[in-house]
C-alpha cells in the first residue's frame, strides 16, 4: 500500500457554538472526559508515525476540536512527518490560529464553516484574512438553509476569489426550487453535486481499501456511514483490513462519503486538496465534467458490474 486517508474522530462532542441543526451546539464535557480524548488522540498520533507508507488525515470532530491545544499541537505534529501528505481539519475558526506558524503550511488545510448567529461574519472574514496572512490553504462552508441565503451571497461578495466557498444542501424540509439550485450553483459551482442522494448499493467505493474512518478506541469502518466494523487500527497491520468492497449503503449524500466512489472521480476537482475540500485538481477550472459523472451515478450508472 502506497497511501492511505484516514478520517479520524475521537470520543471529544462539545462545540462553543449553538447551532441549532447540530446535536452537539453548546454541550460541555468534563475534565475527565477531555484527558479520555486526549489519551485516544496522543494513540493515534503514535500510531500514525509508526506506519511506512504515506497517510493522509482529517480530523471530523463532533463538536469543535480546534479551539484545544492538543488538536493544534496534533496538527502541527502531522505536518511534519515525512509520510504524511496532508492534514485537515474540520473546524469553525473560533480558536486561536497562531499554532500553524509552527506547522509546514504546504500540507495543513483547514475546512472551516460559517455559521451566520453564532459569529460576526467581520469577525469571521477577519479570521480567514489570518489564514491568508500565514499562507494556510483552506475552503470555507455555509449550511444551505434558507434563511442563510443573505450570509452566503454577503460572505461570498467578501471572501477573496481564490477562497472556494462550499454550500452545504440542507436536506430537510423540501428540496430547493430550480431557480434555488441555480442562483447557489452560482455561489458554489459544485453545489448541485450535494443536493443528491446517490444509489450506491452495489457500486465500487475505495472506503475501506484507500480509506478509512477510524474512532477514539481504534474502531475502524470503510467510513463514516458504514456501521459494521472492519476492525480495530491497534490489533495489527491495517493492510488485513484493508480490500475493494463495494458499497452496502441504498444511498449516499454526504461528502466526505460519496468522494471516495471511484466512478465520480473527485480527485480530478479536488487533488491534493480533497480532504480539506479545497478544489485544486485539474478539472477546477471546467467542473461540468464532475457535474456529468454525478448526473450518471444518480441514475444508477457508474461503478456497478
Amino acid at each position: 500500500m502506497r497511501h492511505l486517508n484516514v478520517l479520524y474522530r475521537g470520543p471529544l462532542s462539545s462545540c462553543n457554538y449553538a447551532c441549532p441543526y447540530c446535536p452537539f451546539a453548546k454541550r460541555t464535557e468534563s475534565a475527565e472526559e477531555h484527558a479520555h480524548d486526549e489519551r485516544a488522540l496522543t494513540r493515534f498520533l503514535a500510531w500514525v508515525d509508526a506506519q511506512a507508507f504515506d497517510v493522509s488525515v482529517l480530523f471530523t470532530p463532533w463538536g469543535e476540536a480546534l479551539v484545544r491545544a492538543r488538536y493544534q499541537r496534533a496538527l502541527v505534529h502531522l505536518s511534519h512527518l515525512p509520510h504524511v501528505r496532508q492534514v485537515a481539519i474540520q473546524t469553525n475558526l473560533s480558536g486561536r490560529l497562531d499554532w500553524a506558524r509552527d506547522a509546514d503550511r504546504a500540507k495543513v488545510g483547514l475546512w472551516a464553516t460559517y455559521h451566520p448567529g453564532e459569529v460576526d461574519e467581520a469577525r469571521f472574514l477577519a479570521r480567514c484574512a489570518e489564514l491568508d496572512a500565514l499562507g494556510v490553504r483552506y475552503s470555507v462552508g455555509v449550511v444551505g438553509k434558507r434563511s442563510h441565503f443573505p450570509a452566503i451571497e454577503a460572505l461570498r461578495a467578501a471572501l477573496p476569489a481564490h477562497v472556494y466557498l462550499w454550500v452545504n444542501a440542507f436536506k430537510t424540509g423540501g428540496g430547493y426550487t430550480p431557480e434555488e439550485v441555480a442562483w447557489l450553483s452560482g455561489i458554489d459551482p459544485l453545489f448541485e453535486v450535494n443536493t443528491r442522494r446517490y444509489p450506491t448499493r452495489g457500486a465500487a467505493c475505495t472506503a475501506g481499501e484507500s480509506a478509512i474512518s477510524v474512532e477514539g478506541d481504534g474502531t475502524v469502518r470503510r467510513c463514516h456511514f458504514v456501521s459494521r466494523p472492519l476492525g480495530n487500527l491497534y490489533d495489527g497491520p491495517v493492510e488485513a483490513l484493508l480490500k475493494p468492497r463495494p458499497c452496502s449503503r441504498a444511498s449516499c449524500e454526504c461528502h466526505i462519503g460519496y468522494v471516495h466512489v471511484p466512478h465520480l472521480n473527485a480527485a480530478g476537482v479536488y487533488g491534493d486538496g480533497l480532504l480539506a475540500r479545497i478544489p485544486e485538481g485539474p478539472e477546477w477550472a471546467a467542473p461540468e465534467a464532475y457535474l456529468a459523472r454525478a448526473q450518471l451515478l444518480l441514475r444508477g450508472g457508474g461503478g456497478r458490474p
